[in-house]
């Protein structure tokens, strides 16, 4: 175990030497998977904001149930029983009828309306509010108000609530297509990377196999090579990322302030940002070990 390891620090450092002593063309490559990153983590990370306003709006989606207008205060306290008693209600408002009519009085507008009424018109009403903002959840609680006793009317304020799902889910598609679309660049980048190493270190692979040396111990460097590579370039994304909105984030207040709001864009969390440079990594494994796979079968010692 301890031979293992040895041998993968000494491949790792000497991975590390050797992008130290070509640093212009190292930084090159780090650029250009750095930006092709940079556009699907950037998409990722407008979306992860997008998905944060709309769960912090404050109008939380409804379900408001009218009741009939002859109903009684056992009518009432039995919906209220069964409102209780749903799974996931956060809240419940009652509204009475009379509290209704008193505030439909306050609009100017409303005086000829209210003048030509003989008796109040609006029913008695409980608003509902629950935990999760599932619209399937909200439209499941309207359903099942609808078969209650002196249920009236039930109205469910999840369209909003679906639009925001609607267009988070494809913002999510459009980021995992391009997503996709780019990690072929940053396989191409690192496969010629990688082949152009493998071309350049053609006398030593070739003594190394005339000594003995497994294949193991061969492409381990270029894999490392690959990994860093992928890792350095995962890093110039999130940096890309984090610059862009910071410069955004000038412009944003200043528009969000027009609207009453502190709206930000929030930095992505750590976990996501990590995710990134584990992704990076891997797909310059992945080319590495594809360049590896294919030009090292070419060489045989002479």
């Amino acid at each position: 175990m301890r031979t293992w390891l040895r041998l993968h620090w000494m491949a790792f450092t000497a991975t590390l030497a050797k992008l130290a002593r070509t640093p212009f063309s190292t930084l090159l490559n780090v650029i250009v998977i750095g930006v092709a990153l940079a556009l699907p983590a950037g998409a990722y990370a407008l979306l992860f904001n997008l998905k944060t306003a709309a769960s912090n709006v404050s109008s939380d989606p409804e379900v408001s149930i009218f009741m009939a207008l002859d109903a009684g205060k056992a009518d009432l306290a039995e919906i209220d029983k069964r409102i209780k008693g749903q799974p996931g209600v956060a809240a419940t408002e009652f509204r009475s009828r009379e509290a209704a009519f008193a505030e439909f009085k306050k609009h100017p507008s409303m005086g000829d309306v209210i003048a030509a009424l003989d008796k109040n018109p609006l029913p008695d009403a409980f608003v509902v509010r629950l935990a999760d903002k599932d619209p399937d959840k909200l439209d499941r609680l309207a359903e099942a108000a609808r078969a209650w006793p002196k249920v009236e009317h039930v109205q469910v304020d999840s369209a909003w609530v679906r639009r925001v799902a609607a267009a988070v889910g494809i913002g999510r598609l459009g980021v995992l297509i391009l997503a996709g679309l780019l990690s072929f660049a940053l396989l191409a980048v690192t496969f010629n990377t990688i082949r152009l190493q493998i071309l350049t270190q053609r006398d030593e692979i070739e003594i190394a196999k005339l000594m003995g040396a497994t294949d193991g111990t061969i492409r381990r460097p270029f894999y490392y090579y690959g990994a860093l590579l992928g890792l350095l370039g995962g890093g110039a994304a999130t940096a890309i990322v984090a610059v862009a909105f910071l410069l955004l984030n000038a412009g944003v207040a200043d528009l969000a302030r027009l609207y009453g709001s502190d709206f930000l864009l929030n930095q992505l969390p750590p976990e996501d940002l990590a995710a990134i440079l584990a992704f990076a990594a891997a797909l310059g494994l992945a080319g590495a070990w594809l360049s590896v796979t294919r030009h090292l079968r070419e060489f045989a010692p002479r």
